[in-house]
């Protein structure tokens, strides 16, 4: 958006589609803006001054407007002087950006990866979707997957489907929660494999979680820390509607307050004061 040719265009649209929102009342509570094509810090500097400017106007609450990077170009990885800039984003806009989300096909073709072999589990994209978790470890900034280009229509439904819900639950192993998918019908394999991951991992899951809660050995000796990911990772089936609450309490002996507490102990400790 802030490169030189489509700056003026894009800033223009920005301000056209949030004072259009504003001037009919409250913006709507889940907006959140998408940055594209972004290559150095200053872009996205660039961006947190232009909504600064619009909450301003619009005489909305400072950080109203935050938005999600798009990584897909190299630019953005590794910078000239040998480090990442993407890592340098959550502290040079803070609180501003709410996801990195990686391009699959822009960051593959950049990299001159021939188009037969561009994917969401080409190396190229693995190294680039590592960079940025270790960029974001704990800032609360998500991080989203690319897509596959791999459609279910016509005769090739079955197959399509197949390589989606494998790719969903390599993302998912990977610690990608969310992912782009760009046609309707991937919904379905999308949301097939991610009940079957939560499904699938409850029952050891919670049973860790109950022996940690309940100080009583088992098989495995889990820290602080890992027990944060096991009931992140019940409390993640819950919210996607894979595993009931009361399920939960029975194999995990935690109610939900207690199991969110458990996922987000900063959280709890902060609504607690």
């Amino acid at each position: 958006m802030f490169r030189g040719p489509t700056r003026a265009r894009g800033l223009k649209t920005l301000d056209l589609f949030v004072s259009t929102l504003a001037s009919a009342g409250e913006l709507p509570e889940g907006l959140i803006l998408t940055l594209p094509k972004v290559t150095t810090v200053a872009q996205v500097q660039a961006m947190d001054f232009a909504v600064s400017r619009l909450e301003e106007i619009h005489s909305l609450p400072a950080g109203r407007l935050r938005f999600e990077v798009q990584v897909e170009t190299p630019q953005l990885i590794l910078g000239p002087e040998g480090t990442s800039p993407v890592a340098r984003l959550p502290h040079a806009v803070p609180g501003r950006i709410s996801a990195l989300h990686y391009g699959t096909y822009d960051y593959s073709a950049s990299l001159q990866i021939s188009a037969e072999y561009q994917s969401m589990e080409h190396p190229v994209a693995d190294f680039a979707k590592e960079v940025m978790q270790l960029a974001v470890a704990g800032t609360g900034i998500r991080l989203s997957d690319g897509s596959t280009n791999i459609i279910p229509v016509g005769d090739n439904v079955e197959n399509a489907w197949k390589l989606h819900g494998r790719l969903v639950r390599r993302s998912l192993e990977r610690g990608y929660y969310q992912g782009w998918d760009l046609h309707a019908a991937q919904l379905p394999s999308r949301f097939a494999a991610t009940y079957a991951f939560y499904r699938e991992g409850l029952p050891a899951a919670a049973a860790r979680l109950r022996n940690y809660v309940e100080r009583t050995e088992g098989g495995v000796m889990d820290e602080p820390a890992t027990a944060r990911a096991l009931a992140a990772f019940v409390l993640r089936g819950v919210q996607c509607g894979a595993v009931g609450s009361e399920e939960v309490l029975a194999l995990a002996g935690v109610e939900l307050p207690r199991l969110t507490a458990l996922a987000h102990p900063r959280l709890a400790h902060t609504t607690s004061k």
